[in-house]
């Protein structure tokens, strides 16, 4: 494992609207609202996802592959005052994630195709994304909304999120797109839940978990909207 990257466990649920309400009002007593949240607790990210010619990403997912990494390009709110191309990295059970902003105009770059701009040998994330670009094909395949209602705790250093009203763009790449209209990509009752933490979940929390008949499940939603986007249009894999 990678000692300069930080891994943190990572477990998925897919819940109801049930499970959802109970779970939420345990934490609420338990834990605090993310301080990045808006006066309703809530935040909206947008991803853009980035595969290569071969969807490697998406076929080491679904085939189970334990040591896999994916690319985005992410945004808060649809504003441009944060984005962040991302390299997301799984290593069996542990997750970690590097990032670098990106300025309006490099995005704008890059959607229009123009890769160069990564092309910057101080930062090598850049580099190997340019790299993963020109010589494996990487490109935008799929957007992906949802509205994400964030707890925190200090100890452990938890993380516990719902991701609500998950979305897909189909076959837009623009994450500014003023005429993207995302259609939802699960059914209305399911929330996607999230706990992310380093070395342990306090007990008082793993507590507040149970008993809700949660199933651990492997939840990408890069891969639900993009499977979503292939019985919904032409593409193929």
């Amino acid at each position: 494992m990678n000692t300069q990257l930080k891994y943190r466990h990572e477990m998925k649920y897919l819940i109801n609207h049930h499970q959802f309400f109970i779970i939420r009002q345990r934490l609420k007593s338990l834990m605090s609202p993310d301080k990045n949240a808006g006066p309703t607790g809530e935040y909206h990210i947008r991803s853009l996802y980035f595969d290569d010619v071969n969807n490697k990403a998406l076929h080491e997912k679904l085939g189970g592959v334990r040591d896999r990494a994916k690319y985005r390009i992410r945004i808060y709110n649809v504003e441009d005052n944060v984005i962040h191309f991302e390299k997301k990295i799984k290593r069996n059970d542990y997750i970690a994630k590097i990032k670098e902003p990106l300025t309006r105009d490099m995005y704008d770059a890059i959607i229009a195709g123009d890769y160069e701009v990564l092309n910057d040998p101080s930062k090598p994330l850049f580099m190997e994304l340019y790299q993963e670009m020109k010589h494996k094909l990487l490109r935008p395949k799929v957007i992906v909304e949802y509205i994400r209602e964030p707890f925190v705790c200090h100890n452990g250093n938890v993380r516990i999120t719902f991701d609500k009203e998950l979305r897909t763009g189909l076959h837009a790449i623009d994450i500014f797109d003023k005429k993207l209209y995302p259609i939802r990509a699960i059914d209305e009752n399911q929330t996607i839940l999230e706990v992310k933490y380093d070395e342990y979940l306090p007990e008082y929390i793993r507590a507040a978990l149970q008993n809700e008949g949660l199933n651990r499940q492997s939840a990408s939603k890069y891969v639900i909207c993009r499977k979503f986007l292939k019985s919904n249009t032409w593409e193929d894999y």
